[in-house]
């Protein structure tokens, strides 16, 4: 799975990384800035960012806004920077002084959250009806005729808008379809 530590003093998260890969956590991704960390989470797709309450140039809350939806984020702060919105639950708070053992056995749940929320989507796009099928299918016809593209190009261009946009495979080919009838 993927991790992502985020600090404004980069000691601090190569500290958290090294914790990390003796804790068996291996392939972290370091970084100083929100724009970095949205970069790298934009590039991995799914995973946990384990950042601090202030980054160098955003707040870990404006982050969290910006989160992309198979991302959870572990703030490690001191407690008189505990966050007030607790009900949200990409979001899982940790005080300063930290223990090892805190810190594995929840990013270990995160991770493990992540993956079925992964695997919980997967199962509702296999699940799609005849008609949701006959429009992703008329959308890869169109784009295949129109673009000259092979059905597996159709097919992945069509996920990568989805993931582009922000939306769901289905939606994106109505787009596609709608689109090609202006």
């Amino acid at each position: 799975m993927n991790i992502i530590v985020a600090f404004a003093k980069a000691e601090n998260a190569q500290n958290i990384k090294s914790i990390l890969s003796r804790g068996g956590f291996d392939g972290v991704i370091t970084c100083s800035s929100g724009v970095q960390a949205l970069s790298a989470m934009d590039d991995l797709g799914s995973g946990v960012i384990i950042c601090g309450y202030r980054l160098s140039d955003m707040l870990y809350s404006e982050l969290l806004e910006d989160l992309p939806s198979y991302f959870k984020m572990l703030l490690i702060a001191s407690t008189d920077r505990a966050p007030s919105d607790a009900d949200n639950d990409r979001l899982i708070y940790l005080s300063t002084p930290l223990q090892r053992a805190d810190l594995f056995s929840t990013l270990n749940l995160m991770l493990e959250g992540v993956h079925r929320l992964k695997k919980k989507a997967k199962e509702r796009r296999m699940k799609r009806s005849e008609a949701d099928k006959k429009v992703i299918d008329q959308a890869k016809a169109l784009l295949m005729e129109r673009h000259h593209m092979t059905e597996p190009e159709a097919h992945k261009y069509l996920q990568k808008c989805a993931m582009d946009s922000g939306t769901d495979m289905l939606e994106t080919a109505g787009m596609i379809i709608s689109l090609t009838n202006i």
